[in-house]
């Protein structure tokens, strides 16, 4: 597994580097498909001392993006956070592949439609913030997938939606979390 570490706001030690490099270079261990892994650490000026810390974990197992989020005071005990998290994602992950019996392209290596692995990379670009303006523009790679893979892939990164290419229609096509805590999806229509 090809391990990332950047520092944000921050120079990150030798010796925090090395517990990272210790810790989050086992989650191979957990899921052999892990190719990369790239590890955020970024230090919020606050006035406080509590979560000062924010570790960002974002993994690619052939395609599919894993990610997990954790702050602290200590930069250490934030690194713990993060694995322990991604640990609990990625039984999540491997969990729902077992129970529905699939074994798809966001699981077997180099499946039709898999990103090569530097282009699994999400890029942002950052804007200069202004009121009620675009502040962040972020670019990914889109393969066609399935919408249940889509809502999977929402999941596991965390967030409430997702775009994605629909692989029965070659549509794009947006799932997104209801408020009732059901699944939604958005599908532009044929002219």
């Amino acid at each position: 597994m090809e391990l990332v570490i950047k520092g944000k706001n921050t120079e990150i030690p030798d010796a925090a580097r090395e517990y990272v490099e210790r810790k989050i270079g086992k989650l191979d261990h957990y899921l052999e498909q892990l190719t990369q892994a790239e590890v955020e650490v970024a230090e919020e000026k606050t006035k406080s001392q509590g979560d000062r810390f924010v570790v960002q974990l974002t993994a690619v197992a052939n395609g599919t993006i894993l990610r997990a989020e954790e702050r602290d005071a200590d930069i250490r005990t934030a690194v713990d956070a993060v694995a322990h998290t991604m640990i609990q994602q990625i039984k999540r992950f491997k969990g729902k592949a077992l129970r529905s019996g699939k074994r798809g392209p966001t699981i077997r290596a180099g499946g039709p439609g898999a990103p090569r692995q530097e282009a699994a990379r999400e890029e942002e670009d950052e804007v200069e913030a202004e009121a009620g303006v675009l502040v962040r523009v972020k670019r990914f790679p889109i393969k066609p997938m399935y919408p249940d893979e889509a809502v999977e892939q929402m999941e596991l990164l965390g967030h409430d939606f997702f775009l994605f290419l629909d692989a029965s229609t070659n549509q794009y096509g947006v799932v997104y979390r209801r408020g009732d805590g059901q699944y939604g999806m958005i599908q532009p229509e044929r002219p």
